[in-house]
């Protein structure tokens, strides 16, 4: 050794030795905390990923995170935007005999620096009081020392307030605050932290909503781009990027509620995939590219997470708040009001029920099954649930664990360690995830309302379903019959009645809780 080399050796062990002595590390040390994210897609069907079926749509980016994690194959949620966040956040099904307090939408259509603290004061007024007990997911999280952060749509339907979103423990967010105006994807403003942030090259004031069905004149509004030039979920991606980058030294606990793809159709350029794709017309190529735009962003993500070396343990949720809507309808190909198009006739729920072949849907977006968006059948009501944990969660399993959205706030709290004492009416499912330990305790059953009564889904796979204005309780056994085409009520009575009775008590004593309604839950705000 030479006399340079062993003076350059004694200083780098005297250095070391300094580090241990001062308690300081070269490099810093990962939390045994896990960062995550919890991505919310916007009336995503099952059948829009190709891993599980989809066609059209390559969906390369999630159908990774369900092989290097774990996906749900029997995950719920409600039927409806409204009541699905209100489950999510605050871990509680939607068919109490106190409904979730819904505010309508449009509250901050025309709303200007000087107006905005009226609007919320109006707002906050009208809606009752939160109890200090009252739980909510971000909270759970900002509780435990995660530094707790929203992006996208509003996470409480149809309009919220700074106060609310500070109650339900975000830290900061950055997006809309009403449901109405998030139908548009230029927005003039959003909120950042109760302030209001402006894109200059936004002028509309509907944010650049488009028109529902397609037509020549449809397609000439949507293509203008007078007053369309920030992109939301362009302005999203750059916000939660942003946030990994700058809180990758603690943990923290990102919501993206995304409006991908919840229409109207509306994207910046069609996506190369389907540019050349003659068995779509024009609108359903747009309506492709906004979930290949999701698909994309959720790659967007993972790569920033390995990029800062926390994708070992950052956890990565990807679910939707409902079944598959359509969005790209278009007269003689598939048509709203939902129609048969072999037979002209309106599907009911009942009787004649949606199925997408029935319907001309060249995607089958609800993957095979009965129903769509706002509706209690499968289609309505059954979503994807991935979740991506490297190390903790072996790759490519497949879980037949009945779970609901309302879980995943007992989840995250177990998670965390958030140990205080909440109502809920969800299970915790972290040893699924784990394989270890113990089993989850298991739901018996689910329960979640709708327009035509509630539903009750069990361990075992009966479900029972109501359509009250008739008097009817259908009884199918999903193991056997996903497409709810047989109703069994007839020959299984004793089974029925034993569903009844539970779902009465779910119902706190009342069928009718259960039975959705703006004008039972919302709260008019002029």
């Amino acid at each position: 050794m030479t006399e340079e080399s062993a003076i350059k050796g004694f200083k780098l062990s005297f250095l070391l030795i300094l580090i241990a002595l001062l308690g300081c590390p070269l490099v810093k040390a990962q939390t045994d905390r896990p960062n995550i994210i919890l991505i919310y897609a916007d009336d995503l069907g099952i059948g829009l990923l190709s891993h599980e079926g989809q066609k059209i749509i390559s969906t390369p980016h999630i159908d990774q995170l369900a092989m290097d994690g774990i996906r749900f194959q029997r995950a719920y949620a409600n039927m409806l935007c409204a009541p699905a966040r209100a489950s999510l956040i605050t871990g509680l099904h939607d068919a109490h005999s106190v409904p979730f307090p819904i505010s309508n939408g449009a509250a901050y259509m025309r709303a200007e620096e000087s107006t905005l603290a009226m609007i919320e004061k109006s707002i906050n007024e009208k809606l009752p009081a939160v109890s200090a007990d009252q739980v909510f997911l971000g909270q759970v999280a900002q509780g435990m020392g995660y530094k707790t952060a929203q992006f996208g749509k509003l996470e409480w339907g149809f309009s919220t307030t700074d106060e609310q979103m500070k109650r339900h423990g975000w830290d900061y967010y950055l997006g809309y605050l009403d449901h109405v105006r998030a139908h548009g994807f230029y927005p003039p403003f959003l909120f950042e932290n109760g302030k209001i942030l402006r894109y200059e090259g936004n002028t509309l004031v509907n944010a650049g909503k488009s028109i529902e069905p397609e037509t020549e004149e449809s397609y000439q509004e949507r293509w203008d781009r007078t007053g369309k030039e920030t992109y939301s979920q362009d302005i999203f991606m750059e916000g939660i990027l942003d946030f990994i980058n700058s809180n990758r030294d603690n943990p923290f606990f990102i919501y993206f509620p995304t409006q991908l793809p919840h229409g109207p159709v509306s994207i910046p350029e069609i996506h190369a995939d389907f540019v050349a794709n003659d068995q779509l017309t024009s609108i359903e190529k747009e309506y492709a590219s906004m979930v290949k735009m999701l698909d994309d962003n959720v790659g967007q993500i993972v790569r920033k997470l390995k990029e800062l070396n926390l994708d070992e343990n950052t956890i990565v949720i990807f679910t939707s708040d409902n079944g598959h809507e359509i969005y790209y309808s278009k007269e003689g190909r598939i048509e709203k009001p939902y129609t048969n198009i072999q037979t002209g006739e309106r599907f009911d729920d009942h009787t004649n029920k949606y199925y997408s072949e029935l319907a001309g849907d060249v995607f089958d977006g609800n993957g095979g099954q009965a129903g769509m968006k706002r509706s209690n059948l499968e289609g309505g009501i059954r979503v994807p649930l991935i979740i991506k944990w490297p190390d903790k969660i072996e790759k490519g399993r497949v879980s037949q664990r009945l779970t609901a959205n309302y879980d995943l706030l007992a989840t995250i709290a177990e998670l965390t360690g958030y140990s205080e004492d909440f109502e809920t009416d969800g299970l915790s499912f972290l040893n699924e995830l784990m394989s270890v330990g113990s089993k989850d305790p298991q739901h018996e059953f689910l329960v979640y309302s709708s327009f035509t009564g509630p539903t009750l889904i069990t361990q075992d796979g009966w479900k029972l379903r109501t359509i009250l204005a008739k008097d009817i309780f259908e009884l199918f056994y999903l193991p056997e019959d996903l497409k709810e085409q047989h109703d069994l009520s007839v020959l299984h009575p004793a089974k029925l009645e034993s569903l009844k009775k539970s779902l009465l008590e779910a119902c706190d004593g009342d069928y009718q809780n259960g039975l959705y309604s703006t004008t039972k839950s919302q709260i008019k705000l002029n």
